[in-house]
Order: structure tokens, then sequence, then C-alpha cells
């Protein structure tokens, strides 16, 4: 699979037609179709390899001899990514891995500049120039704290996906997979698959929001039998599902060595007298998604609010975002998965190069897109999940900020937002930039003032009245000072 990395021709020659942020099923999409159509695109991603966390395979040195049993639809990258080479090797599209975009710079009409880091030293910077830009920077999960979620053996369901299709490792011997979403399916599927024991898959819905609308689903077959896949691989291998129900209290000292489960109500509040304590050595958990939309968001793009709370750009029919010149595709538009990040990511390249679309892939788009706003639906978080904190439960990780000083912020100090919060508690401020607290911190400063709580920032409790304000900052990733200091020199 490409792996290489190679410095950006438009660096000293002309910009490219198109640059591509993101190297996951949308951005590949994206790419190989505007080369089609006459396009010299660059495909710019911070990994090492194409296929992004959905397509996440083991490194070659690892010697996987059938990396296609990871995955569902491991053909279809396969197709994806024999027609990038085909392109890079007639010089149509030139492949930028390794490079961390932390900026992006409208310098005009059709002049772009992609700001990129390449390593830790100050010469370790790029600049690419395009036309036009197509962001495809896919999502990140969301995490709802709980006391006990920081011991060893946590991880995010993502996470666990993540060890296994990249170092083929487990996490675990004894996995609790838990949270909310259709990753959940998948995460433990896969996990039995490798030979992991799932005691259980702990569910914070009862899957009944997909009842609501029976015509979209329906429409995508395709869903429904990836579903029935996953649950029969469950069933094969005695996976219990426990619906409405969560995770309340990870337990141990060195490692996490149990969990207690709570039956929830329909707001997700733990019920009283239901707790069971379940032996695990390990704890996958995630809440959905989130989609990762800084770069547009800190040039003034317009958000909309997804049925789970969480804030995606505003894109027309033909995926262009309210900045011109920039389209999106994929998570960035609202969490949908593989196939729907690969339409729209074909569709954008079409619009880009000024090319009619076929009323097919149209369609195709449409059905995907319908299901995943009733997927999000489905598995919104409710209100009451704030009822299984603790007040000595951390909800920033990197800077140790518990619950009681994000209350006594809004409380006492008359915090009403997750700004003021970060102010006043440095909740947020650490190395991952608040992607794993940022939900929790916003529901928490939200419930102080009566407000729709989390509304905010997807983490629910709040019943989507306002309007989701997404994060926007200068840089959307670390930068070294030194690599500032270099580009402010060469300006």
């Amino acid at each position: 699979m490409p792996t290489s990395k190679s410095e950006p021709r438009s660096a000293t020659g002309e910009p490219y037609d198109l640059a591509v942020i993101g190297a996951g099923p949308a951005g590949l999409a994206a790419a190989v179709t505007a080369a089609d159509l006459g396009l010299r695109c660059a495909l710019v991603d911070a990994g090492r390899s194409t296929g992004g966390q959905f397509y996440r395979h083991p490194a070659p040195g690892l010697g996987a001899a059938r990396p296609d049993r990871l995955h569902h639809g491991w053909s279809v990258y396969t197709g994806l990514a024999e027609r990038l080479d085909a392109h890079r090797a007639a010089g149509r599209v030139e492949l930028l891995s390794g490079h961390q975009i932390w900026a992006l710079e409208r310098a005009g009409d059709r002049d772009w500049r992609l700001h990129a880091t390449t390593g830790p030293a100050a010469a370790d910077r790029a600049t690419v120039r395009a036309a036009a830009v197509l962001l495809a920077t896919g999502a990140y999960e969301r995490q709802l704290p709980f006391p006990g979620w920081t011991l060893p053996g946590v991880v995010t369901a993502g996470g666990a996906q993540a060890m296994l299709k990249s170092g083929l490792v487990l996490p675990g011997r004894r996995i609790v997979v838990a949270g909310s979403g259709p990753l959940l399916l998948a995460a433990a599927s896969s996990l039995v698959t490798a030979g992991a024991e799932v005691p259980a898959v702990v569910e914070a819905t009862a899957y009944l929001g997909y009842a609501r609308r029976p015509g979209v689903l329906a429409a995508v077959p395709a869903k429904l039998v990836e579903g029935a896949g996953h649950g029969s691989a469950l069933l094969r291998h005695g996976v219990r599902l426990r619906p409405r129900s969560a995770v309340v209290e990870a337990h141990g000292t060195d490692r996490v060595t149990a969990v207690t489960v709570a039956r929830l109500d329909a707001e997700w509040r733990p019920v009283p007298g239901t707790e069971r304590r379940i032996e695990c050595d390990a704890l996958a958990v995630g809440h959905g998604l989130i989609p990762q939309i800084e770069l547009a968001t800190e040039l003034g793009a317009a958000t909309r609010t997804t049925p789970d709370g969480t804030a995606a750009l505003k894109v027309d029919a033909r995926l262009r975002t309210t900045v011109p010149g920039l389209w999106a595709a994929g998570e960035t538009c609202g969490v949908g998965g593989a196939d729907l990040a690969i339409a729209e990511g074909e569709l954008a390249a079409h619009a880009v190069a000024g090319q009619s679309v076929r009323t097919v892939l149209l369609r195709r788009r449409s059905r995907l897109r319908a299901f995943a706003e009733l997927m999000a639906a489905a598995h919104r978080p409710g209100p009451g999940w704030t009822g299984w904190l603790r007040p000595d439960t951390d909800v920033c990780r990197c800077e140790e900020v518990p619950v009681d000083r994000i209350r006594e912020a809004v409380e006492e100090l008359g915090a009403g937002d997750a700004r003021t919060v970060k102010l006043l508690t440095r909740a947020g401020m650490g190395w991952c930039q608040g992607r794993m607290c940022g939900p929790a911190v916003a529901c928490l400063a939200g419930a102080g003032s009566g407000s729709d709580a989390g509304s905010d920032a997807g983490a629910g409790g709040g019943e989507g009245r306002r309007e989701v304000r997404a994060d926007s900052r200068p840089f959307s990733c670390p930068v070294p000072l030194g690599q500032l200091a270099a580009e402010r020199h060469r300006d």
C-alpha cells in the first residue's frame, strides 16, 4: 500500500488543482476521482499510510497474511489504493504522507496555502499550494467520563480496533465493550473474531430509534446485512448484548479488573438497584464520533447541528462549504461510515472539476446520508449520563480536573460556557486540546445555568434547541514554536 513521503511539488512550482486533506475513504475516493477527471491533486495525510482510521492496516513488517479479515469491505480499499498507485505513477496525484496540516490560509480566489508540520524540528515544515481544497479529515471518538475511566486497560472502542488492525494486538483477553453507537458491534465482532473473550456489549440505547423510519432502513439493505453479520458473529461466540445499560464505574488499582454495569432510564440516568459487576481485564468504551472540522471553523465555515448533538460542516448539494473554494466530504459533513464517505468524495471531486454527477451517485449519497441522520438520532446521549459521575471523577485527563472543580467554576465563579470553565480550571488545555473532555466539560458547564446542557459540544443533555457552536482555534494541532518562527521569517 502507498506509504512514501515526498516534498510537495507546489512548494516551488505551480499550485495543485486540488489539495485533499485526509487519506481515508472520502479523501482517497476524492483524489482518484479528481485525477480521473484531469485534475492534478495532492493527497495530504498525517499518517504514514493511506486508509485513515476505517481502513487502518498492519505495517508491512508485521507480515499480516490476511489483513482483509480485520476489515469490512477491504476490497473497496484495495481498489482505491490501486487506482491511487496508477495516478501517482502517471504524476496526476502526489501523496504527501506524514504531513499534519495545522492551518489553512486563503491568499486569493484560487490560491490556498496549507501549512503543515512534518516533524519536531524547526525545519520540519511544509507549505502546500492549491487552487481548491477538499476537507476529508474524518472524526474522533466522543468520550463521556465515569469513575475509573483513567485506569490502564480502559481504551476507546475505536482504539481497541486500531490496536488490532494496525498492531495485531488486543487490549486484553476479557474485554467489555460499552457505550453507544454502531461502532460497538463492529468493535466487539472484531475482538471476538481475533480471539478475545467479550462477556458483554453494553449499549446505552435500545436500538428502537431505528424503527421510527423503516423506509430509510429499507433503502440501505447493505447496512442491514452488515449489522446482521456483526450480530451473528457475537451470537456464535456467546456475547451478551445489554441494551439500555452503561458502565458506571471501572474498578482496579494498577489496571482495570472489573466494571459495574447499571440499567439506564430513558434519560440515561442509572436506575438504582440494577448494578451488576463484570470481571474483565480491559474495557473498550465510546459514545459515537465527533466530526473533525477545526481547519474549516477557524476560517468561519458555517456548521449544522446533527441529530446526535455534534457540529458538522454545512454544505450544499455539491458539498461546497460556506467558504469559497473549500469543499468537504465524509465525516466532516456528519458521521455516516465509509460507504457514505466514498460517495461524497466522488461527488465533491466532480463538483471541483466542474463536471455533472451521475444521478445514481446522487441517489446513493441521499440514501446513505438519510441513514446516517437516523443512526445519529438513535444514539444521541441522554442528559442523565452525568448521574454516574462522582465529585472526584476526573473529567479532563490531561490536566486532572475533577467534576467538583468544574461545578465550582460554574456554580460559584459564574462560568456559563466551556471556554470560561477552561480558563478557570485548565480543563481542555492539555495535550489532546479538549478532544477527550470537551463534550463533557461543555455539558457540565451548561448544567449549572439551566440551559441546554451539553448541546454546544454534543455530549447530550439538551433538546437540540440551540445551534451547536463548534470550537475554533488558530492551530488544529500542536506546532513547534521553531516552525512558527521559521514560517514568519520565510513570509
